[in-house]
């Protein structure tokens, strides 16, 4: 897996995705690859490496990713009736850019 599979593969368009909802400043899409039933990711279009790298200068953007993510997770548990909101950090984070999955379901077997 690349270093920074957003960049590279989804805000280049090297790798098609089918949005649910984009700003200015945020994508939210359809998992390419996953893990859950429902399974949105939602991504800053600029590249932030981290939850816990973000600068008090990018609060405006957090701000807008929060509420993307919001509206997504809204839709989930209005549709589904439950939903999960997830990022992860160090090694748990593959793809070193800032992104959360809004979730619904059990796993899925790979």
């Amino acid at each position: 897996m690349t270093e920074d599979f957003y960049c590279d593969e989804v805000l280049s368009g090297k790798t098609t995705v089918i949005k649910v909802k984009e700003t200015e400043n945020v994508m939210a899409y359809f998992h390419t690859k996953p893990f859950y039933p429902v399974h949105i990711v939602v991504i800053p279009k600029m590249h932030i490496s981290s939850l816990i790298t973000l600068e008090v200068s990018e609060n405006d953007l957090l701000m807008e990713l929060l509420t993307v993510i919001k509206e997504v997770a809204k839709e989930v548990n209005s549709k589904y009736g439950a939903c999960r909101v997830i990022t992860n950090l160090g090694n748990y984070q593959d793809s070193k850019h800032l992104h959360w999955h809004v979730v619904y379901g059990t796993p899925l077997k790979s």
